[in-house]
């Protein structure tokens, strides 16, 4: 028998709350309507759900501004249907995973109330609060919407640091007080059955401690512009601090958002993990996100996470979230797009790692247009027509061909996007050959077989004429993966004499064996083979 952690070798999905099922009509997705589609997760394979910010907040940032930790927002339900949630997804041995947006909090948040109340309230230092240099802003941080990181406060005279909106101010990490009381936000829900948390921008919660001004650059999203603002090395001693507070109740986890300028860096989130054991338990590393759909590129990218990793750490891979471009768009060339999704689900669903899904990814969901008077995200109103925001990856999940893609009965908070009446839950249950029966059966395969879910990873063709293979080997089990990223046929030979027969594959039946590892491949085939004897 084979032991398993759940957030190691299991399948974890990304709910948007707002956009999964809305149980009430009110045209939101909500903690109930999570509740009731926990059968399609348990039917669709997956180990854990990781749901973005349910918390109490005045939603300028839609729940990324919280203005109470112990609270659940109105707008999801109640804490009643939360311990709900908790309840059947445990009854269905499904983890749930918070989302912790501790970097920030709402400027509604009594702790800041306070805070701004006098500069001699005793949670005055529990946010960063300076003078300013000549009437002028502290330093040239400048913040993730662009514009400075600084707002004066004219009821204390002195400017408070924001790294987002200015709605949502950043906590003093250096302060002891500050740091005890959101070790006592995670334990209330750890005590509550909590499973696991997910860090949102985990490098960016010091700051120096003299506030230095970030170097010149000519370019102004590089990480050379963001030497003082975050990936400080007192990081890694709240990441430290923060494990030893789950690391107290058992079997629980931390994933951390790593995200630096211009994204992606193995190095950078390989070291949260610190020595594997004592900081983060996963760390997301964003670099195949923004990798052009090329078997070399690919190979390379994740090349260089895994040789980031430390001995006793474990990565995970991840290629659509709540922030990004949905994968299906990202890859969908020249009418490929249901083909080029099929690879990278087996590329996804075969490396080494905990695989992350973001919601309707198993079906193809698109990224969706939103007129201008409708886009809710605030990035994409200020940087409109140049940029739409992240709403075109927020759209509701499509359930069926019903009026609203079956996601309410009521006006829904963002357009549903108009291939619904094809690209559905329902229609694609129905069909075998379906991209999510495609999903489910990868899902199901890695969830049965040792070798992909706890096996070595050994590259055998690199990117070689659009190839990308490699072998997992656990026990005595050994696979081989195979992808063709090219619209044509094309060769794969490594070698490898045995027996070999075709375990799971796009264009291939599982009678098919080969004496060694060499067949002509299908454009975007992907197959996996299993070896299951020498050569007489």
């Amino acid at each position: 028998m084979i032991e398993r952690t759940w957030w190691k070798h299991g399948v974890l999905y990304q709910v948007y709350p707002r956009s999964f099922y809305d149980s009430n009509g009110d045209g939101i997705g909500d903690i109930p309507g999570i509740t009731q589609k926990l059968d399609y997760l348990a039917w669709l394979g997956i180990a854990g759900i990781w749901l973005s910010p349910v918390n109490k907040s005045p939603m300028l940032d839609f729940g990324y501004d919280i203005s109470d930790y112990r609270a659940i927002d109105p707008v999801f339900g109640t804490m009643g249907d939360f311990d709900t949630l908790l309840r059947e997804s445990h009854r269905r041995e499904i983890r749930i995973i918070m989302d912790m947006v501790m970097n920030h909090t709402s400027n509604l948040h009594p702790w800041f109330l306070e805070s701004s109340s006098s500069r001699g309230n005793p949670r005055r230092d529990w946010y960063i609060w300076h003078d300013g240099r000549g009437g002028r802003s502290p330093n040239n941080w400048r913040s993730a919407f662009l514009g400075s990181a600084w707002e004066w406060h004219a009821g204390t005279g002195q400017f408070y640091l924001h790294s987002f909106l200015k709605e949502q101010p950043d906590v003093n990490w250096r302060n002891p007080e500050l740091r005890d009381a959101m070790h006592g936000e995670m334990r209330f829900w750890l005590d509550r059955g909590v499973d696991g948390f997910r860090l949102d921008v985990a490098n960016w919660f010091i700051k120096d401690a003299k506030l230095r001004s970030n170097p010149f650059s000519f370019y102004p999203l590089s990480n050379r512009l963001e030497k003082y603002n975050r990936n400080r090395p007192e990081s890694h001693d709240i990441m430290k601090g923060l494990r030893r507070v789950v690391d107290e109740y058992g079997d629980r986890m931390l994933v951390g958002e790593v995200f630096c300028y211009p994204p992606g860096d193995p190095a950078l989130s390989a070291s949260y993990l610190g020595d594997g054991r004592d900081e983060l338990n996963l760390a997301f590393d964003f670099s195949i996100m923004y990798r052009r759909f090329n078997a070399w590129r690919y190979y390379r990218c994740i090349r260089k996470w895994y040789n980031r990793i430390p001995d006793n750490g474990w990565p995970c891979n991840v290629f659509s979230n709540h922030d990004q471009p949905r994968n299906y768009d990202r890859h969908s060339g020249a009418g490929d797009a249901d083909r080029r999704a099929r690879v990278t689900a087996m590329l996804l669903l075969t490396l080494r790692g905990t695989p992350f899904l973001y919601y309707g990814e198993e079906i193809g969901m698109r990224n969706s247009r939103i007129p201008r008077a409708q886009i809710k995200d605030p990035a994409g109103r200020k940087f409109w027509p140049i940029y739409a925001g992240r709403d075109p990856a927020r759209t509701p999940m499509q359930w069926s061909a019903a009026i609203n893609a079956g996601f309410t009965g009521g006006k829904v908070w963002l357009p549903v996007c108009i291939d619904y009446l094809d690209v559905n839950v329902e229609a694609q249950a129905a069909d075998r050959f379906s991209l999510l029966n495609f999903y489910r059966s990868l899902i199901e395969l890695r969830n049965r077989h040792g070798a992909l879910s706890h096996g070595n990873w050994k590259p055998l063709v690199k990117g070689l004429k659009g190839i990308f293979a490699f072998t997992r080997t656990y026990r005595e089990e050994k696979l081989c993966v195979v992808l063709n990223f090219t619209r044509g046929s094309t060769e794969f030979h490594a070698g490898k004499p045995g027996q070999w027969k075709v375990l799971f594959s796009t264009h291939r039946s599982s009678r098919e064996h080969f004496t060694e590892l060499r067949m002509r491949m299908y454009p975007y085939e992907g197959t996996i083979l299993e070896k299951i004897g020498e050569l007489k």
